[in-house]
């Protein structure tokens, strides 16, 4: 099948724009929620909300991204249908996803009190941080059927260029829970729980417009895509993609856990000016990922349409906006992060405790750009087996250097570890790129 035949275009630099263009402004605005979490609980004046809101948010966001594997997958197969032009097959791997989600949803719901208790367990932070973290996640936790579902329509109109449709959702989202945070915190006086709420209501109404523009996986081949619902062929597949995927994914989020936590036994104001600084490294990651989707959905329908060329073109031009992204941010943090940490909190304890680590998040992009981006590629290429090996010996690698670092350096130590995180992540992908090119013959 040729290019023409699918109505898939060259792949150019105006092509990687329309899809990362859209991804990189919304994704933008995805930490940003974090940073007005962050700001408005901060208004309060002292550490213990701040550190409460984000002890909480990685929590859940660990529990949740173990279920990461349905974007992933879903954009990687998606885009790959997409590519061969089976429309059929583009449906039901939705479909599916769906079904995935909400019984996902439902099993943490059901299992929230072990799953807390659990996390406590492990987390040393103080009592006052805690009880606010508990109120935080018995709310939030509501919110797991969506939000796991919000992972397969976000795949899904990534899989077939919908970025626009991603940035409206995503948009929504953060729209009706910065609204919310600011009425239910700083209006109603709920503090924490004012917090837990908004991002509750959010979530469920960014799943009904998420629906509503993947409409078109509900019209004409509904009836082809539900009969291919259960193909064990297909199922196979998407078992053995995902399983990869979660792996990978529960590896990658519990070294971030244990930055949390090991920041935490630094004290409460270490563990809140952990978390201020993490909203940098998460707009870098959310606005470099603009890139790295754009190449998970042109390599994936490179792959579909055996276009090998197509793939080096589509991995050579998300790297060089990639990297030039990377320098733009770390530029802006080297800046203007002083007086970004003051927005974030009124703290003066905390504000002068982010400024001594601000180095670190300054050369953080360009540190990470490299494996953001070849995770696109290897999502879009379906290299799951492949990208899940290789995460496991860069997290070995960080493991050594937590050993290491932590105890010499205690909280510089920690960011040290994470940046060799990133440089090995960066370094072994690279080694073994040719794979996805392999994929395409």
């Amino acid at each position: 099948m040729s290019v023409a035949d699918t109505g898939i275009a060259e792949i150019t630099h105006r092509r990687i724009w329309r899809i990362a263009g859209p991804i990189v402004l919304s994704n933008a605005t995805v930490p940003l929620l974090g940073a007005v979490d962050t700001g408005v609980v901060g208004q309060m004046g002292a550490a213990a909300p701040i550190g409460a809101v984000g002890l909480g948010a990685i929590i859940l966001t660990t529990v949740y991204w173990i279920f990461g594997f349905l974007r992933m997958g879903t954009s990687g197969l998606a885009a790959q249908a997409q590519g061969a032009g089976d429309m059929a097959e583009r449906s039901a791997i939705l479909l599916r996803a769906l079904v995935v989600a909400g019984v996902a949803g439902l099993a943490l719901i059901l299992l929230q009190l072990p799953l807390v208790a659990a996390a406590f367990a492990i987390a040393p932070a103080g009592p006052e941080v805690e009880a606010l973290a508990r109120d935080y996640v018995a709310i939030r936790i509501w919110g797991a059927p969506a939000t796991i579902a919000l992972y397969a329509i976000t795949g899904w109109l990534l899989a077939v260029e919908r970025a626009q449709g991603m940035m409206a959702v995503q948009l929504w989202i953060n729209a009706v829970n910065v609204i919310l945070d600011l009425w239910f915190v700083l209006g109603l006086g709920w503090g924490v729980g004012g917090v837990a709420a908004a991002t509750l209501i959010a979530e469920w109404t960014g799943v009904v417009l998420g629906l509503w523009l993947c409409r078109e996986a509900f019209g004409p081949v509904l009836r082809a895509a539900l009969a291919r619902l259960w193909d064990a062929a297909a199922l196979r597949v998407m078992a053995v993609v995902n399983r990869d995927i979660m792996i990978r994914s529960v590896v990658l989020q519990l070294s971030f856990t244990t930055f949390i936590f090991l920041g935490a036994r630094e004290g409460d104001v270490t563990l809140a000016a952990n978390q201020v600084l993490m909203q940098f490294l998460g707009i870098t990651a959310y606005a470099l990922d603009g890139f790295a989707f754009a190449a998970e959905t042109l390599v994936g329908q490179a792959v579909g349409l055996r276009r090998p060329a197509m793939v080096r073109q589509a991995t050579r031009l998300a790297l060089i906006w990639g990297f030039a992204g990377a320098g733009a941010l770390g530029l802006v943090f080297a800046l203007a992060g002083g007086p970004l940490i003051d927005l974030m909190t009124t703290a003066p304890d905390v504000r002068a405790e982010a400024r001594t680590f601000l180095p670190w998040v300054a050369v953080s992009p360009l540190l990470g750009t490299a494996a953001w981006t070849w995770d696109g590629v290897y999502i879009g290429a379906t290299l799951t087996r492949l990208m899940r090996n290789l995460m496991l010996a860069s997290v070995a690698i960080y493991a050594v250097a937590l050993a290491v670092l932590v105890p010499a350096f205690g909280n510089h130590g920690l960011w040290a570890a994470l940046s060799v995180l990133n440089i090995a992540r960066s370094i072994l992908m690279t080694r073994h790129a040719r794979a996805a090119v392999e994929k395409a013959t």
